[in-house]
């Protein structure tokens, strides 16, 4: 398979990349490094890059950004933030995506544990990442010819230290887990799911 992986060198990304990079041929795609250029909250940018990729056989983002704070200190901007990014993002990346898949393909999106399980500061991030588990299960009902899921994950482990202060008596989520979360939607035929991965 041909697969676009954005945000292919974050903490998961890189090795989701490593995962599907052993059967099939990758292209990562983000806003300052890899193959190729993207910018999931910019329209114009998703429809140029993939121009420029033409037709494969998935797409799976691990990309998008929230505002963490405190909902007194946090703006109606600081919401437009999340909303541009990982919620409208995602959703341009499927409305757009869709038209450069092979018969058969598929979108997998990322959201994480605060769309069920939300913490201190995280109102904005939680609010986008419900926003999106809730889109795909509408989207994948009219989607012909392609797939949709969103893989879900806890506090995974690669990244524990440096959040496990916000995440108070929460379990590290091992990151071949989290792999098989991606695995599952790009490889699998599961459609419209929220793929939980916790520990």
């Amino acid at each position: 398979m041909k697969i676009l992986i954005i945000g292919g060198t974050g903490t998961i990304g890189k090795k989701v990349t490593e995962y599907l990079r052993q059967k099939h041929e990758v292209i990562v795609g983000g806003r300052n490094s890899g193959d190729v250029t993207i910018d999931i909250s910019d329209s114009a940018s998703i429809k140029e890059a993939l121009e420029k990729i033409g037709k494969m056989d998935a797409i799976v983002n691990v990309s998008g950004e929230a505002k963490w704070d405190t909902l007194n200190n946090l703006s109606e901007e600081d919401f437009y933030i999340g909303i541009k990014s990982k919620l409208m993002g995602q959703v341009n990346l499927v409305r757009i995506g869709k038209d450069y898949l092979n018969k058969g393909g598929s979108i997998t999106l990322t959201t994480g544990i605060l769309a069920d399980d939300p913490v201190d500061m995280t109102t904005s991030a939680a609010m986008v990442n419900g926003g999106v588990n809730s889109f795909v299960k509408a989207a994948a009902l009219e989607l012909e010819g392609c797939r949709v899921n969103v893989v879900s994950a806890g506090l995974v482990e690669d990244a524990f230290e440096k959040y496990k202060d916000y995440f108070p008596g929460h379990d590290p989520v091992a990151m071949n887990k989290v792999v098989n979360g991606y695995a599952k939607s790009v490889e699998g035929k599961i459609n419209g799911q929220i793929i939980r991965v916790n520990a």
